[in-house]
């Protein structure tokens, strides 16, 4: 059956079985697949409220011509032609893991007559067993030298063992004895694909069978007093202990597995695997994705097993054909980090593909545990190498840029990019961050951080980020004005506006109150003092906030207050990454996988890292200080004899002058001001002195205290 889907198909004509359903575009391609437990329930959500639906549903939706869908019997059967359908089409909008790079296998060529031992990569081949992937190909060969010592099994390519055949002499690996020399006949080819057999066995995981082996040869040669032999044997037999030696040990002898973990975020997410087999790990592989539609870990984990085990595979490491992740043996334990949306049906799945019972679970603790947490951290360190390579690339970085433009319909491209980002806990601690991005790289040198003492700390519960980010960004862009009149800016450019009252004095806890040289505080030097003029003097060319349209119109008004009207503010809402201008009704949508939506996203999380970091600390102070830290001059000794002596903070604060001054090391004029303190006679006038000031860069935290996260 076939519906359109503007014309919405009938509810009626859609079954309630289990299904697999096709958009297709008008030229009848397909591009989308996905399955159904209720096909009628499914698809209608497509089309019930168009709204509602995430951005690039709606693309897809839109992008679609018509629909199709076949009944199946179970959802076990809807999983597997889910699969196919994927596989044979390829659509556009269904998620697609693609490997991080290109992955050496250790390969042996069972489907020649005489099988060969050798390093591959890329597409798998039919009949050809692969053991790993490793990191590396020199990992591959320092194993296959020392294995060689046991299984003298064939490594030279077909022309070397032509060549050595027609002359009727070995290479060099036969005069060794790393090879057993089938291409002269010193061993005919039954016994030659035994010894590859075993080699293939050893590295499967059945090990203590070939040592026992050798541990008896080596003992009856030593009865026999055969003393030369006995210590080949025992050389090869510690070859063998050291080839395993290089495989850690991580679980119980008896334990294959495989152990799968995600990292994500909105964009993007990375799939890390361990293959643990006779407990040991013999391989790891990753893989990326772009999260096209719109999926949660458990359909990510899903999509990404189908893919991974979809062309089967035999337990001992036989797998067959395919690209990508598809081809992996299928274990008889999978660990992953979340469980599947549909676990039962994947687990019959894999059982069949398997031909045996596969337990998929999600390990709550002990060595399992452990493992899998360890993967998980490769996970993120993939996930964030990968935008690290992205980020760098120019091209990349000025595609991103020329798109923000494009969007926004701007001037010029937004070389200098400032995000702000509002961090508090129920109204305590509010703060405030400030990062800078100049042609697309994070300028940490000229982050600033904020403490919020106005109307945005006022509202209390009420966390009023709105007013926050009012406050800030006019106190950043009345600094910005002071500077540029300092040092001759505005007149140059004809340029002016009145400043804001607070902004004429940054040495109280003004905006940026910060000298040039970073000494965060100190007093303003004289005009012919200074030699360069303060980084708040360097406007950017377009202001990203972290909210909705009620943050980026608070973000304009704050400039039009300042009569500052050539900066461009947008901001992007978490929920669905949209992106605000303060004139519109309607979000502007940026393609999910382009570059300038994923930047101005590394932009948004870089500032909102930055403000939750100094809003721990914050409150990590809250928790651990007490009033007597912000006593000017009070060092420790002084604070901890004070307590000593009254016992707490609150018998202190009810002493008299005269009382604190009996305190050994405490003058008349330092009892006067911690009585002033504690009676709260200076509260007002110096709320500011209490906290970080503003404007500290993130340069002068070189012990990287800001980065946290």
């Amino acid at each position: 059956m076939a519906a359109q889907p503007h014309l919405r198909p009938r509810p009626g004509s859609i079954p309630t079985s289990p299904g697999v359903y096709r958009f297709r575009d008008g030229n009848g391609r397909v591009i989308y697949v996905g399955k159904a437990k209720n096909l009628r329930a499914r698809l209608s959500s497509y089309f019930q409220d168009f709204a509602a639906l995430h951005p690039r549903t709606q693309t897809m939706v839109s992008t679609a011509a018509d629909v199709d869908w076949t009944v199946v019997g179970t959802e076990v059967e809807a999983l597997q032609l889910e699969y196919s359908w994927i596989k044979e089409y390829d659509p556009r909008f269904n998620v697609k893991y693609r490997d991080d790079k290109s992955y050496p296998y250790l390969a042996v060529t069972m489907n020649e007559d005489v099988p060969r031992v050798q390093v591959m990569r890329g597409a798998k081949r039919k009949g050809v067993r692969y053991f790993g992937p490793y990191g590396h190909a020199w990992a591959i060969r320092e194993t296959v030298d020392l294995l060689l010592r046991v299984f003298p099994v064939r490594t030279c390519s077909a022309g070397v063992f032509r060549s050595a055949r027609n002359a009727g002499r070995p290479c060099l690996l036969g005069y060794i004895d790393k090879c057993s020399a089938p291409c002269v006949g010193r061993v005919d080819a039954e016994e030659h694909r035994r010894l590859a057999e075993d080699f293939c066995s050893f590295m499967a995981g059945d090990t203590s069978r070939f040592i026992r082996r050798l541990e008896q040869r080596m003992r009856e040669s030593a009865a026999d007093q055969e003393y030369e032999k006995a210590a080949r044997i025992r050389d090869d037999i510690q070859a063998l202990r050291t080839a395993l030696e290089k495989q850690a040990v991580v679980l119980g002898d008896s334990t294959d597995c495989d152990v799968i973990a995600l990292a994500e975020d909105q964009l993007e997410a990375a799939a890390q695997v361990f293959y643990v087999r006779g407990g040991r790990i013999r391989g790891q592989r990753g893989w990326v994705v772009d999260k096209v539609e719109d999926v949660g870990t458990g359909e990510l984990v899903e999509r990404f097993l189908a893919q991974t085990y979809g062309n089967g595979g035999e337990p001992d490491g036989r797998a067959d054909g395919g690209d990508g992740p598809g081809g992996a043996a299928i274990p008889r334990e999978v660990l992953v980090s979340a469980e599947p949306a549909d676990r039962d049906a994947v687990v019959e799945w894999l059982s069949e593909r398997r031909g045996s019972a596969v337990d998929l679970r999600v390990p709550q603790r002990g060595d399992k545990r452990t493992l899998l947490e360890t993967v998980a951290k490769n996970a993120d360190q993939a996930l964030a190498r990968h935008k690290t390579q992205r980020a760098g690339d120019l091209t990349t970085r000025s595609r991103a840029l020329s798109e923000i433009q494009e969007a926004l319909g701007l001037d010029e491209a937004p070389l200098r990019i400032e995000c702000f980002d509002v961090s508090n806990l129920m109204g305590e601690h509010v703060v405030a961050s400030m990062v800078v991005f100049e042609d697309g790289l994070a300028r940490k040198s000229e982050y600033r951080r904020f403490s919020i003492r106005g109307s945005g700390r006022a509202q209390g519960a009420e966390q009023n980020d709105v007013a926050s980010m009012y406050e800030v960004l006019k106190r950043r862009f009345a600094r910005y004005l002071e500077e540029s009149r300092r040092t001759g800016e505005l007149d140059r450019l004809g340029a002016g506006a009145e400043e804001d009252e607070g902004a004429a004095a940054p040495a109280a806890g003004g905006a940026g109150g910060a000298d040039p040289a970073g000494a965060p505080g100190a007093a303003p030097e004289a005009e012919s003092d200074r030699q360069a003029p303060s980084k708040f003097a360097y406007p950017p060319n377009l202001v990203v906030v972290d909210g909705g349209r009620p943050q980026v119109q608070a973000a304009r008004r704050a400039l039009d207050d300042l009569g500052i009207d050539d900066i461009a503010v947008c901001g992007l809402a978490k929920r669905l990454e949209e992106v605000w201008l303060p004139d519109d009704d309607d979000p502007v949508i940026l393609p999910r996988t382009g570059e300038g939506l994923y930047m101005l996203q590394r932009v948004r999380d870089e500032a909102h890292r930055f403000a939750i970091t100094y809003h721990r600390q914050k409150r990590a102070k809250a928790l651990t200080g007490s009033a007597l830290d912000e006593v000017p001059g009070l060092g420790p000794a002084r604070r901890s004899a004070l307590l000593k002596h009254f016992g707490s903070v609150k018998k202190l604060a009810a002493a008299t002058e005269e009382e604190i001054a009996r305190v050994p090391g405490i003058g008349k004029t330092t009892a006067g001001v911690i009585h002033a303190r504690l009676s709260g006679q200076e509260r007002e006038g110096n709320h500011d002195r209490g906290g970080v000031r503003t404007g500290e860069s993130g340069a002068a935290d070189g012990s990287g205290q800001h980065n946290g996260g």
